[in-house]
C-alpha cells in the first residue's frame, strides 16, 4: 500500500480536528446541565445562570480559552424540529419598493406592469425588477422609465435622461440594498430579543430572509418585533459630566429603596481594587472581573450601598495625576453584557424614572467595542421638541456608502435631500458650537455617536472614528435603512413546541442507535472478520460526520439525523464492493494479500462513480432545498465524503495491520462464501417480461396520479398546518366535520402518530399573513377542536404557515431540482461511459422509479395509517432514490465496461456480456440493498411520525430502484444498440512502405 504514512497522518489529523470541533458541544452541554440542575425547573433561574456565565471561560485548552458564549457559537446546534422554537421566512416587498422609488405614480401602464410582475414573480425564476421592466415594455409604455424614478431624492443615482438599462441597474441595486438593509435591521432586532444561537440568512437569488429562533415560544412578540418598520433617528446628546450627577442620585435612591442585599443570581459586583473614600475612584475604572458566588463581604457591602454602580461602571479615565476622572462625551457608562437586563430593570423602576429628567434618554450601543468585548456602552440621548423626539429622522437620507479618507481610514459618507440638508446645517452648527455629538439611533439602539467638528451646509457628511471596514459597512447599511421605502412581512412560519422537539430527539437518537446496531450485526454476520473491519470504518464514519458538521457550524435537524442513519447504510456499500471483489480474486486462486490489493484496485472505479452520482444529488438538494432539507443535503454530502475516506483508507490500514501481524483474514463464512457466486440468470432474454411489468406499474401509477392525485403538504399548497394532541383518543371524523363547519371549507385532518394526535391543515385565509388573520384562524381552530368533547382537552404542539407565493416557489424549485438531478446524472454517465445509450438507459430506470414512487404515494394515500403528503421531504426522498438507482446502475455499467475492455469481448454476444455483468454484481446489489433496507425499516419504525413518510418513500424507492437497475437499465442498453456491441473493433490494417 503506497503512502501508508501519509494516510496514517491524515487519519490522526482528521480525528483530532473532529474531536476538537465536537468538544465545544460537550462543554456547552455540561454547562447547560449545571444550569438545569441549579434552576430545578425554574426557567428564569436557568436563563439567569447561563447569562451569568456567558462571558466566563468555561473551556481552557491552554493555547486557547473560550467563554460559554464562544463555545456556544461553535457547538453542533440542534434545529427547531429537535429543539423547538420558531422558523420564519420574511419577504421584502419589492413591488412597494419600486412604487415608492417612483413616488407612487398614477400612470396606468406603470401600475399594470407592477401588478403583472408581482403575479409572474410567483412562478418565474427571473428577478422582480426584470419582470417589471419587461412587462412595462410589453404594455407599450410611452413614458420613459427614467422619468418616473428621476426624483429629487434619487437625483444622485438616476437622471431623467438615463436609459432603460441604467434604470434596471438602479432598481436592482436598490432592491439588493433593501434586502441587505432589512437583513441588518432584522439581525439587530433578533440580537436584542436575546435568542440563543439564532440563525438568519438571505435566501440567495430571492427577496426573502430565513430566520430560525430556537427555544422561542412567544410568537406574538416575535411577529411584532420582525414586522415593525425600521426607525432611524438622529438625536442630540448630553455630556457625561451632565449625566453623572443623575446616575449618582439614582444610585442613592436605589440604595435606600432596595432593602434586600442582591444575591449572586440577581446582580454582579464591580471591581473594587481601589478602596478609598472617593466613590468615583472606587467605581470608576470599571475594569474588574465579575464575581458571583465568590463575592467577598466587602464587595457585597459595596454592591448594597451602590446597587446601580455595582452593575453600571461610570465612563471614566485615568488622568495624568493618576486620578480617576469622568470621560467626556455622550457615553455615560458600561455594563457587562449579562448585566444589561438587570440595569434596564433598575432604570425602569418608578422611583428611578421620576429621577431621570424629561429631556434625558438612556440607550445602549448596538454592540461591544473591540477593546472591551464583554461590556456594552450606555449613551445619554437628549430628545427635543414638543414630542420629545429626534432632531432628524432617517427618511431624509438619499445615500450612504463606506469609503476611505485621505489618511486611508475607513469612513462613512452620507448624503441628504434638500429638506434634510437644511435641518442638518442647523443641527451641526449647534453641535459644533457646543462641542457635542449627534447620536445615530436605529430601533432605539445607538449605532454611532460621532462628534461634530463644524457646520455641514450641504447635507454631505463624512463620519469617522475608530472604525473597521466592517463597522463602516454596517453603519452605511443602517443609514440606508432609514430611507427603506419598503416593508418586510412574514410569508412562511413554523412553530415547534418543546414537547414535540423532545419527542423528535428521542425518536432520532433511538433510530440512529438501532440503525447502527443493525448495520454492525449484519456486516459481522455476513462477512466474518472483514465485517469487523467494516464496522470500525462505519464507527469512524459516524464520528467524522458529526465532527465535520460541528466544524461547519451546521444545524442538526431530524432529516439530518435521517441522513446520518441512511449514510450508515450506504457507508457499507463501498466496503461491500471491495469485499465482493476480494472474494472474486480469492476465487481466482490468489493469496489473501494479493486479493486484497486487487480487490481495492478493481472496486475503485465503481465506488467513485456510485458515490459521485449521489453527491451530485446532494448538491442539487443543497441549492434548491430550504430549512430541514438543507440539513439532510449537508449530512448526505458530508457522509459520502467521510464514507469514501473511511472505506478506502481506514479499512485498508486495518487490513495492512492484520497482514503485518499475520492475523487471519476472512471475508465470508462457509454458508455465505458462494452466495449468488455462480448466478446465471438470463436477464436479457427475459427483459420483455420485465418491461411489461414495468409498463403496467407505470400505467397504474399514472392513472392514480391523474385521477386521484396527491395529498399536498402545506409547503406545496400554502395554508396553515397544526399538530394537535388530545388527552385521550379522539374521533377523527367528528373533528373533521366540526372544523369543516367552523371554517366553512374542507379541512384536512389526519392521524399523526398515536390515536390522540392529529395533523390539521386548512386553507382558510390562505392569502392573509397578518397577525389578525393568524389569531382568527387559531381561534376558529380551537373552537372547532373543543366541540368534539369538552372533557377531552387538547393542546397545539406545533404550527406551520406558508403563503401561496412561497408555496408556488417551493413547488417550482422542487420540480426544477428533480429535472436538474436527472439531467446532471445523465451528463455524468455520458462523460464517464462515452456512449449515449448508457445515459438513456439510466434515465429510463430513474424516470420509472420516480413515476412508480409517485404512483404508490397517490394510491396508498388515505389507506396507510400515516401521512403520505407530497412536500419538500418527499422531494428529498425521491431525489435520494434516483441517486441510489443510478448508483446501482453505474456499478453494473462499470462491470460491463470492464468486460468490454477485453479484446476477446467482441467475439461474445452482447446479451451474454450484459447478463454476466448483472450476475457478477448481483451479490453486491442484493447485500447493499438489504443493508439499506434494514436501516430504513428502523428509521420508518422508530424515527418518529415527522419523517415516517420520508423514510417510507426511500424504503420503497430502494426496492423499486434495485428492481430497475437489474431488470431495466442494462437490458435497455442492449435494445438501444439493437443487440450490437457499443463499438466495433478496428480491423487490422496492412501498412505497405516503399523503399527509397
Amino acid at each position: 500500500m503506497q503512502g501508508k504514512g501519509l494516510i496514517k497522518f491524515l487519519v490522526i489529523a482528521v480525528s483530532i480536528a473532529c474531536l476538537y470541533s465536537l468538544s465545544f458541544t460537550f462543554v456547552t452541554r455540561k454547562v447547560e446541565k449545571d444550569a438545569e440542575k441549579y434552576a430545578n425547573g425554574d426557567m428564569a433561574k436557568e436563563k439567569a445562570f447561563l447569562d451569568s456565565v456567558a462571558g466566563e471561560v468555561v473551556y481552557n485548552l491552554g493555547f486557547a480559552k473560550y467563554t460559554y458564549r464562544e463555545a456556544k457559537a461553535n457547538e453542533l446546534a440542534l434545529g427547531l424540529d429537535l429543539k423547538g422554537g420558531m422558523n420564519v421566512t420574511m419577504e421584502i416587498s419589492l413591488e412597494e419598493l419600486v412604487r415608492n422609488l417612483a413616488n407612487n405614480p398614477k400612470d396606468e401602464k406603470f401600475n399594470t406592469a407592477l401588478a403583472n410582475a408581482l403575479k409572474d414573480s410567483k412562478t418565474s425564476q427571473k428577478t422582480f425588477v426584470s419582470l417589471f421592466i419587461g412587462e412595462y415594455k410589453t404594455l407599450g409604455g410611452s413614458t420613459p422609465l427614467a422619468t418616473f424614478f428621476a426624483t429629487k431624492d434619487n437625483a444622485a443615482l438616476i437622471k431623467s435622461s438615463s436609459s432603460d438599462a441604467e434604470v434596471e441597474r438602479f432598481l436592482q441595486k436598490e432592491a439588493d440594498n433593501a434586502i441587505d438593509n432589512s437583513y441588518k435591521v432584522l439581525r439587530t432586532r433578533i440580537d436584542k430579543f436575546g435568542v440563543a444561537s439564532p440563525n438568519i440568512q438571505v435566501q440567495q437569488g430571492t427577496n426573502r430572509i430565513l430566520i430560525e429562533l430556537p427555544g422561542v415560544n412567544d410568537e406574538k412578540r416575535v411577529r411584532k418585533l420582525l414586522q415593525g418598520s425600521a426607525k432611524l433617528e438622529f438625536y442630540e446628546t448630553h455630556d457625561n459630566f451632565q449625566v453623572y450627577p443623575v446616575l449618582e442620585n439614582i444610585n442613592k435612591i436605589l440604595a435606600s429603596t432596595l432593602v434586600a442585599t442582591p444575591t449572586s443570581s440577581e446582580t454582579a459586583v464591580a471591581d473594587t481594587t481601589k478602596k478609598d473614600d472617593n466613590l468615583l475612584a472606587n467605581l470608576g475604572a470599571g475594569k474588574g472581573a465579575v464575581k458571583t458566588d465568590s463575592t467577598s463581604a466587602s464587595d457585597a457591602k459595596v454592591a448594597k450601598e451602590n446597587p446601580l454602580f455595582a452593575l453600571l461602571a461610570p465612563a471614566t479615565y485615568m488622568g495624568e495625576n493618576q486620578q480617576v476622572s469622568l470621560a467626556p462625551g455622550p457615553m455615560v457608562g458600561s455594563a457587562l453584557l449579562k448585566d444589561t437586563a438587570k440595569v434596564n430593570a433598575l432604570l425602569a423602576r418608578p422611583e428611578v424614572q421620576s429621577a431621570i429628567p424629561a429631556n434625558t434618554k438612556l440607550l445602549w450601543a448596538v454592540k461591544t467595542e473591540a477593546r472591551t468585548p464583554e461590556r456594552l456602552s450606555l449613551y445619554a440621548i437628549r430628545p427635543s421638541g414638543i414630542e420629545n423626539g429626534p432632531v432628524l429622522t432617517g427618511d431624509v437620507i438619499t445615500n450612504a456608502r463606506e469609503e476611505f479618507n485621505e489618511r486611508n481610514e475607513p469612513v462613512v459618507s452620507m448624503q441628504m435631500n434638500s429638506e434634510g440638508a437644511r435641518d442638518w446645517k442647523k443641527i451641526t452648527a449647534k453641535a459644533a458650537q457646543s462641542r457635542e455629538a449627534v447620536a445615530i439611533v436605529l430601533d432605539n439602539v445607538v449605532y454611532s455617536a460621532p462628534n461634530v467638528n463644524e457646520e455641514i451646509p450641504n447635507g454631505n457628511s463624512s463620519i469617522s472614528g475608530s472604525f473597521t471596514v466592517e463597522d463602516t459597512k454596517d453603519l452605511a447599511n443602517v443609514l440606508k435603512a432609514g430611507r427603506l421605502p419598503t416593508t418586510a412581512k412574514i410569508v412562511e412560519e413554523a412553530i415547534v413546541g418543546p414537547t414535540l422537539g423532545q419527542a423528535a430527539i428521542d425518536a432520532g437518537v433511538n433510530s440512529a442507535i438501532i440503525g447502527l446496531v443493525v448495520v454492525l450485526v449484519f456486516m459481522i454476520g455476513y462477512y466474518n472478520r472483514a465485517g469487523w473491519v467494516a464496522n470500525i470504518a462505519v464507527i469512524f464514519n459516524v464520528f467524522f460526520i458529526m465532527g465535520v458538521l460541528a466544524s461547519l457550524n451546521a444545524v442538526l435537524t431530524l432529516p439530518g439525523i435521517a441522513g446520518i442513519v441512511l449514510t450508515m447504510g450506504t457507508a457499507v456499500d463501498a466496503n461491500v464492493l471491495i469485499y465482493e471483489r476480494i472474494r472474486e480474486e480469492l476465487g481466482l486462486g490468489k493469496n489473501i494479500k494479493q486479493a486484497i490489493a486487487d480487490g481495492y484496485k478493481h472496486a475503485m472505479p465503481s465506488i467513485l462513480d456510485s458515490q459521485i452520482t449521489t453527491f451530485l444529488v446532494g448538491i442539487v438538494l443543497f441549492f434548491f432545498g430550504s430549512g430541514p432539507i438543507l440539513g439532510f443535503a449537508t449530512t448526505l454530502m458530508v457522509g459520502i465524503v467521510t464514507s469514501l475516506f473511511t472505506a478506502i483508507f481506514i479499512s485498508r490500514l486495518i487490513f495492512e495491520f492484520m497482514l503485518d501481524k499475520d492475523m487471519k483474514i476472512s471475508v465470508s463464512y462457509k454458508w455465505s462464501a458462494n452466495t449468488l457466486r455462480n448466478a446465471k440468470f438470463q436477464f436479457v432474454e427475459k427483459r420483455k417480461l420485465f418491461y411489461g411489468v414495468s409498463v403496467l406499474l407505470v400505467l397504474l401509477s399514472l392513472a392514480s396520479i391523474f385521477t386521484k392525485g396527491f395529498s399536498l403538504g402545506v409547503d406545496f399548497q400554502g395554508g396553515r398546518t397544526y399538530t394537535v394532541r388530545y388527552d385521550k383518543p379522539i374521533d377523527i371524523e367528528q373533528v373533521r366535520k366540526n372544523l369543516d363547519e367552523t371554517f366553512n371549507l374542507t379541512t384536512e385532518v389526519k392521524v399523526f402518530g398515536s390515536a390522540n394526535q392529529l395533523r390539521v391543515t386548512t386553507t382558510y385565509h390562505i392569502e392573509e399573513t397578518s397577525d389578525a388573520a393568524d389569531k382568527e384562524v387559531l381561534d376558529k381552530l380551537n373552537g372547532g377542536l373543543a366541540k368534539v368533547d369538552a372533557s377531552n382537552k387538547h393542546e397545539i404542539l406545533s404550527s406551520q404557515k406558508v403563503g401561496p407565493t412561497i408555496a408556488n416557489d417551493i413547488k417550482s424549485r422542487a420540480i426544477y431540482s428533480a429535472i436538474f438531478s436527472i439531467i446532471i446524472m445523465a451528463i455524468y454517465i455520458l462523460i464517464r461511459f462515452h456512449k449515449w445509450q448508457y445515459s438513456v438507459g439510466a434515465a429510463i430506470a430513474t424516470l420509472h422509479d420516480a413515476i412508480v414512487l409517485l404512483g404508490l404515494f397517490s394510491i396508498l394515500d388515505g389507506i396507510v395509517p400515516f401521512s403520505l403528503d407530497i412536500d419538500q421531504h418527499f422531494v428529498a426522498a425521491i431525489l435520494t432514490v434516483i441517486a441510489y438507482s443510478v448508483n446501482d446502475t453505474v456499478v453494473v455499467f462499470d462491470r460491463l465496461r470492464e468486460s468490454l475492455a477485453r479484446p476477446e469481448a467482441y467475439k461474445e454476444d452482447l446479451g451474454g456480456l450484459i447478463n454476466r455483468a448483472i450476475n457478477v454484481t448481483l451479490s453486491r446489489t442484493i447485500i447493499t440493498s438489504l443493508t439499506i433496507a434494514f436501516v430504513l425499516a428502523v428509521l420508518f419504525l422508530f424515527g418518529g411520525e415527522v419523517i415516517r413518510g420520508f423514510s417510507f418513500a426511500i424504503l420503497v424507492g430502494i426496492i423499486v430502484g434495485t428492481y430497475s437497475s437489474i431488470f431495466l437499465a442494462a437490458p435497455a442498453v442492449y435494445d438501444l444498440r439493437k443487440g450490437k456491441h457499443l463499438a466495433e473493433p478496428e480491423a487490422p490494417k496492412l501498412v505497405v512502405t516503399e523503399r527509397p
